[in-house]
């Protein structure tokens, strides 16, 4: 198993319009991929960076990680959406890790 990690830096003040952007989206994620895919939301709390917005999803490997992002990424109706979402992310990173334990 693999767990993705989308980690945005979101513009001063606009953490809840980020989240509520991205709760929109990630409605749109489980009509277009796996709807029993387990994904969860995280913000900071204390330390590092201020306005923190993770986006954590589990792959059973690299392969469904791919045709996932393949099929979402080329969808009309998410590239519409994203628009929504760029004016309020300063900076973004992906982490891809393997579940050994």
């Amino acid at each position: 198993m693999i767990v993705v990690r989308d980690i945005f830096q979101v513009k001063f003040g606009k953490a809840q319009d980020a989240i509520a952007v991205w709760k929109e989206g990630n409605g749109m994620l489980q009509r277009m991929d796996k709807p029993d895919r387990k994904t969860r939301m995280l913000t900071d709390l204390a330390g590092g960076n201020y306005y923190t917005l993770i986006l954590e999803s589990d792959y059973d490997s690299l392969t469904e990680y791919e045709e996932s992002m393949n099929g979402v990424m080329g969808n009309g109706e998410w590239k519409k959406w994203y628009q929504k979402f760029l004016p309020l992310a300063e900076t973004g990173h992906r982490e891809i890790l393997k579940v050994v334990g």
